[in-house]
């Protein structure tokens, strides 16, 4: 049995490459009593060993769920020698450091940005722009920009430009995960298992940058799908936008005190499901709703031309229509599960 370190230039660690090829054992006991166990290469956690680390320095500007999440999951996948995590509050420090969302957690900008390779904006959007603007002077020559902005339009546009005066170089994209929680004890490292990451280049987008975006979402566990952004912000305003809407005005109509309290007493599990989104943070989704006002607008004007289609069927006093309306439903809604377990 023979062990050989083996260190190539692009790799951290040693490659402990165990070579069993032509040992007496492998002949005598032959490849089904060896095909029971796994070897060393097909270790997960010496695959760690052989991973390669793309970037030296990772920031993440905003550890609430999304940014605690991506450095969770950049640590324990190994995409970066370092991370480190701005964050705005004193209390941050210690929490952020407890549950290991990084290396280096500050509240200092220029520290934070200082030799980074990939910024990550995680910030709620009103804010994006204002903080690349205090961090793009301490950013080195080619440093690659993104964020998790759930509207991509504006974002891109303010950006780009933003950031290609000070040497940067921006990418927009979006993740397509998330929860209700919000703050750094939401995070997990698997968040973004099995996703989608949107990502929005531009015609003047860097390829290089535009590769270290999709290789970091896919790094993540995320699957990246590219698409300019106007057509992101019109597809999310129907599937997430709107349905965030709903459940907030469900909520507000359902619960609303003149209704008394037997009202609140009969809502049950699927109230709860419905209304599961309502409960995230108003601020941020205060922000998602004024950065794509026209395609929200236009996605609640075609629910509500469905709503009065279903308005009529039920007034028209027609159980073979509704049942037909509700197997459109049904059937659309069970293709897209099946479809995304399939993925």
């Amino acid at each position: 049995m023979i062990f050989v370190s083996v260190r190539p230039p692009n790799l951290v660690r040693p490659n402990w490459v165990w070579c069993v090829t032509g040992h007496p054992a492998r002949r005598q006991c032959g490849a089904p009593f060896f095909a029971r166990f796994p070897t060393l290469l097909d270790s997960r956690w010496l695959r760690q060993f052989n991973a390669r680390v793309p970037l030296d320095k990772l920031t993440i500007i905003g550890a609430g769920l999304l940014g605690g999440s991506i450095g969770l999951a950049a640590r324990a996948r190994g995409l970066a020698r370092r991370v480190s995590t701005l964050v705005r509050r004193p209390e941050s420090l210690a929490e952020c450091q407890a549950l290991g969302i990084a290396n280096e957690v500050t509240l200092d900008p220029a520290e934070a940005v200082a030799g980074a390779d990939l910024v990550v904006l995680c910030t709620p959007i009103s804010g994006m722009a204002g903080l690349a603007k205090r961090t793009l002077p301490d950013l080195k020559p080619g440093t690659v920009i993104t964020d998790v902005g759930s509207t991509k339009q504006q974002l891109v546009a303010e950006l780009t430009p933003l950031c290609a005066g000070a040497g940067a170089r921006f990418v927009g994209s979006h993740p397509m995960a998330g929860s209700d929680q919000t703050g750094p004890s939401a995070a997990r490292a698997d968040l973004f298992d099995g996703t989608v990451c949107v990502v929005t280049p531009t015609r003047d987008t860097d390829a290089d940058a535009l590769a270290t975006v999709n290789d970091f979402w896919a790094g993540l566990g995320s699957r990246p799908v590219v698409m300019p952004a106007d057509t992101h912000d019109r597809l999310v305003a129907r599937c997430s936008h709107l349905p965030h809407l709903l459940a907030s005005a469900l909520a507000g109509r359902v619960l609303d005190p003149a209704h008394g309290e037997q009202q609140a007493q009969l809502c049950a599990t699927g109230f709860r499901d419905m209304t599961r989104l309502a409960a995230g943070s108003p601020v941020m989704w205060r922000d998602i709703v004024g950065s794509n006002r026209d395609d929200i607008l236009a996605a609640i004007d075609e629910f509500t031309d469905e709503l009065g289609q279903l308005r009529g069927l039920i007034a028209g006093d027609s159980p073979e229509a509704i049942e037909a309306w509700l197997q459109r439903a049904k059937v659309a809604r069970d293709n897209w599960n099946n479809s995304a377990d399939a993925d």
